[in-house]
């Protein structure tokens, strides 16, 4: 599993991933838009705002909130309506960058875990992260099981998610 750089869509998805946070009462800091900001240019994305919401010094972070909801609203993105469509999109998207390589397959199956699935109620499709997360915190050496191995089942259970997101739905 190799890290691969971000393309625009993976960079326009972390834009809209950043929104349903945003609009569903989650704190997202300043220095956190601008690096989103920041990574979008850096793939591709083009807005006239973007560009200064990537320019930020750290003296003008407190502008950071307001370019961004201009990013959003020049590039036509806005965050799912409904707070279970917008934590089941989180779960395909955290589920794509363990996939792509941009995300460890710990960090993104804890993330799930704590981010998602609690809040879905542990639905079956969610479980094999749960599993992992649960795994990967508790290791120990005596299992005689590697950790690798485990972030194996952790990335599978991602390629797993994938496969059963509607094609319409797919940002592959």
């Amino acid at each position: 599993m190799k890290k691969t750089e971000m393309n625009h869509d993976d960079a326009r998805h972390q834009i809209n991933h950043i929104a349903g946070e945003r609009a569903f009462g989650r704190h997202v800091g300043s220095d956190r838009l601008i690096q989103v900001g920041l990574d979008a240019l850096m793939a591709g994305v083009e807005s006239p705002s973007l560009a200064m919401l990537a320019g930020l010094l750290r003296s003008e972070e407190p502008e950071a909130p307001d370019l961004f909801n201009q990013v959003l609203e020049e590039l036509g993105l806005q965050p799912p309506a409904d707070p279970r469509a917008a934590k089941w999109a989180t779960a395909y998207w955290i589920a794509r960058q363990i996939v792509n390589g941009s995300l460890d397959p710990a960090v993104g199956s804890h993330l799930i875990w704590a981010d998602v699935a609690y809040d879905l109620g542990y639905p079956d499709d969610l479980q094999p992260f749960v599993a992992c997360a649960s795994n990967l915190e508790d290791w120990d050496e005596s299992w005689g099981i590697s950790i690798e191995t485990l972030k194996e089942e952790a990335f599978e259970a991602a390629e797993q998610l994938l496969s059963k997101q509607a094609p319409g739905e797919r940002k592959e």
